[in-house]
């Protein structure tokens, strides 16, 4: 069981396909770094809409794609730090101390627990699936801890006990669960005739959070060779109503640095305190615009909202990316 959420430019040409199908001129519509789009915007709205998607003949789930898995064997953790993750306070940033033995069983980015906490009603008090956003543990990187976990968590009616949870209080997590982004398998290694040479990734909403580890755990190969990459190239579609309402915003300059593209796509420009000049929809209308260069040779991370996941894995396939390349930590 798993959770639930960049066009590039490369110099080797595949000899099979050359562009997506979806825009033969594989157009490159970002023209400044994504950090310079955001100047304290806020949002103006404050509850929850209901939008049609653009691409009107497919339906969009809000929920994200998750399911079941094995029994979870609960330990308790400490609230590290709790604060808000994007200025609308829709969201939160969820630190918490667990046993070392619980940090070591996280091994690939895309891996989930469950958490809980009592004292609330039977609703509330029912065990959520997390994704965790921090990356997997690395000893010989100072910023990692062996002994904390990091979650971004949406706001919701019935979460209001973990994302109110103070500083000391004590909540459950279960064991590390899932498989994660299978990337060593499908990206990596001799298991398809076209190497990996660019990784398209694709976020919705807090469906950011399994991506953000992917990132920062340096696993994906980005980057020039020689300086811990594997010469591929990578760009991030990231797709929230706002920019208010957008987590990580403060971390993009961090990832365009590793090699990332970074494309916000707004999907209520109208509901912008200041104007926004980025990209508008959703990450898949973005998707149909720019393209797939050299699908053969790409590779693609998503996570969001299933309705997404589906629009993006069937415009990736259809543009000749194989379906094992699509990778999904659900």
């Amino acid at each position: 069981m798993r959770i639930a959420t960049p066009i590039i430019a490369i110099t080797i040409i595949s000899t099979t396909s050359a562009f997506s199908p979806l825009a033969p001129n594989a157009i490159n519509r970002s023209t400044k770094p994504s950090s310079s789009l955001f100047k304290d915007d806020f949002s103006t709205a404050t509850t929850e809409f209901s939008r049609p998607l653009l691409r009107r003949t497919r339906d969009v789930s809000s929920r994200l794609f998750m399911g079941w898995g094995p029994d979870p064997i609960w330990t308790d953790a400490v609230v590290a730090e709790n604060t808000p993750a994007c200025p609308s306070l829709s969201c939160v940033s969820l630190t918490v101390t667990v046993p070392a033995d619980i940090v070591s069983q996280y091994k690939i980015a895309g891996q989930y627990v469950q958490m809980k906490i009592d004292g609330g009603t039977e609703e509330e008090s029912k065990p959520i699936f997390l994704a965790i956003a921090s990356p997997p543990h690395d000893p010989s990187n100072e910023e990692s801890s062996p002994v904390e976990l990091e979650f971004l968590i949406k706001k919701t009616d019935t979460n209001i006990l973990i994302t109110s949870a103070v500083v000391g209080a004590t909540v459950s997590v279960s064991q590390v669960l899932g498989e994660g982004f299978p990337v060593a398998e499908n990206l990596d290694g001799l298991k398809y005739d076209f190497p990996t040479q660019n990784v398209l990734l694709f976020a919705a909403g807090s469906g950011i959070a399994p991506i953000r580890a992917a990132i920062e755990s340096g696993t994906l190969g980005v980057g020039e060779q020689g300086s811990g990459g594997k010469g591929r190239t990578a760009r991030l579609y990231y797709g929230v109503r706002t920019p208010a309402e957008m987590p990580y915003a403060d971390r993009f300059i961090k990832w365009e640095r590793l090699g990332y593209e970074v494309v916000p796509v707004i999907s209520r420009p109208e509901d912008c305190k200041n104007k926004w000049i980025g990209r508008t929809g959703y990450v898949q209308n973005a998707l149909e615009e720019d393209g797939v260069a050299i699908p053969r040779n790409s590779g693609a991370l998503l996570c969001g909202v299933k309705g997404m996941a589906q629009c993006v894995t069937e415009d990736l396939t259809k543009a000749g990316m194989f379906e094992g390349r699509v990778l999904t930590n659900f």
